[in-house]
């Protein structure tokens, strides 16, 4: 039992943010402390709640990594109307970011100040899965087999419920077949009817 409970324990996997330039000279550097903006942020619980939501997932993911972008340069030295041309957006983008106007600019900000203040530590869980979660290939064939009967069982169901409509519409057809008969059988008979009629002048 023991050691069923060690298995479903989520492991830790920590990713360290000891070595991000605060400060970047370069190209490289800024790199270094743009990427360590967008990974600190986006696993930040609040952050996490907020992409859970695909439809907001992909405007937060590209918002953060802007205002990470901007942040980095600025840390960097770049004036407002650098960081516009090399991130690719408007000067107000840009100064709604730094200043922490927009709600990603705020919390890359937070992120960057935690990373100063070296309070920073990304945790990220990985469950194992046991041994009875993995699928063997009997399982597999098994689930097959499962299905493929399940398939069997509506495929005889459908034929069973053509058989019958085939049945009713035979029996409609005999029908018809009879009730034409009949119509034909009073045409017949009221032929020397209407004859007698003309005769007559009636």
């Amino acid at each position: 039992m023991a050691e069923e409970k060690r298995e479903a324990m989520a492991e830790e996997v920590v990713i360290d943010l000891s070595n991000i330039p605060l400060k970047p000279m370069g190209k490289k550097q800024i790199q270094q402390l743009e990427m360590g903006l967008i990974i600190a942020t986006l696993y930040s619980p609040e952050v996490l709640e907020l992409i859970k939501d695909p439809v907001e997932r992909a405007t937060w993911v590209d918002s953060l990594a802007v205002a990470a972008a901007a942040l980095a340069r600025e840390k960097a030295g770049y004036t407002v109307p650098q960081i516009a041309e090399e991130v690719g957006r408007s000067e107000t983008t840009i100064r709604a970011h730094l200043t922490g106007k927009t709600k990603a600019g705020k919390l890359v900000r937070e992120t960057y100040e935690k990373l100063k203040s070296g309070q920073l530590k990304i945790v990220v869980p990985f469950v194992k899965a046991k041994e009875a979660m993995v699928a063997t290939p009997q399982d597999i064939e098994k689930q097959i087999a499962e299905i493929k009967k399940r398939y069997e069982d509506e495929i005889n169901m459908l034929k069973n419920k053509i058989e019958e409509l085939e049945k009713e519409n035979n029996e409609l057809k005999r029908k018809l077949e009879e009730n034409e008969k009949l119509v034909t059988e009073i045409k017949e008979k009221l032929t020397p009817l209407k004859e007698l009629i003309e005769k007559l002048g009636v």
